[in-house]
């Protein structure tokens, strides 16, 4: 009869074994499946990059995959910008990951004035243009991101070529569980966000002063926006989202220097 030690060694190979398997076989599936994530990933952004255009709405019937990659090569340009300048830089930006372009340090900068809560940005981003018929531009769509109550919150900014009418904010992703549903996860309802087209950022001095308020005479002027009941931190985030990225840390330069060109150079 067999002893407990031969038992329980046969028992442990048997185990190391199946775990090594396993292994190999969850790291392949990873390493397959990497460029479909990565393709998913970009399709799922430029249905909302598309969705901030006002070139799809969100309560209509999903695009298919095709139709999404042919309105975007149609009427979407992806370029790089330097923040630091406001100028246009080389690359593809498409692909590219502020986030992880942020977490390099050497090309990267820590924030003076982080009400955001970004902690770091990279010097490049991407500036999203999406131009009409004819080829000439109709929207600019800027990507911002803030802390709100629980998550970091994405999303995309959409102006018009004057930079300073809003014509959409939509918020497509959050870091870890998001925001509370029903309270600050209203971000994402459709009659919230209808409620930013049309407004302005800026005053006549150029001050920028659109504002989410619980001021009924504010919320209805063109610089505010209700805020969102019971989600005043949520609220706050949006807000300090806004001043960060069109502030001289964020894309501050790119729009002075796009008002000053009368637009694309």
């Amino acid at each position: 009869m067999a002893s407990n030690k031969d038992s329980f060694g046969r028992t442990l190979f048997v185990v190391v074994g199946l775990c090594f398997i396993c292994s190999v076989f969850v790291s392949t599936a990873a390493v397959l499946l990497r460029p479909i994530q990565i393709e998913n990933k970009l399709l799922d952004k430029q249905k909302y990059i598309l969705e901030a255009a006002g070139l799809t709405q969100a309560d209509e019937a999903p695009m298919s995959k095709a139709e999404v990659l042919a309105t975007y090569d149609k009427f979407v340009v992806a370029k790089l910008v330097d923040l630091k300048t406001g100028e246009w830089v080389e690359g593809n930006a498409d692909l590219f990951d502020a986030d992880k372009a942020s977490r390099d340090v050497a090309n990267s900068f820590k924030p003076q004035n982080d009400i955001a809560s970004v902690k770091r940005v990279a010097n490049t981003a991407v500036v999203y243009v999406v131009n009409d018929e004819q080829g000439k531009p109709r929207t600019i769509i800027l990507p911002i991101k803030g802390y709100g109550l629980w998550s970091t919150m994405y999303a995309f900014l959409a102006i018009k070529p004057d930079m300073n009418t809003i014509e959409s904010l939509v918020y497509y992703a959050f870091t870890g569980s998001g925001e509370t549903p029903g309270l600050g996860g209203e971000v994402q309802n459709p009659q919230w966000m209808a409620k930013w087209h049309g407004k302005k950022l800026y005053d006549a001095q150029g001050n920028l002063v659109i504002s989410v308020t619980k001021n009924p005479v504010v919320a209805a002027s063109e610089h505010g926006v209700d805020a969102l009941s019971g989600a005043t931190l949520t609220g706050n985030g949006v807000q300090n989202s806004l001043e960060f990225w069109l502030g001289d840390e964020g894309f501050g330069h790119f729009i002075e220097k796009f008002r000053r060109n009368g637009g694309l150079s």
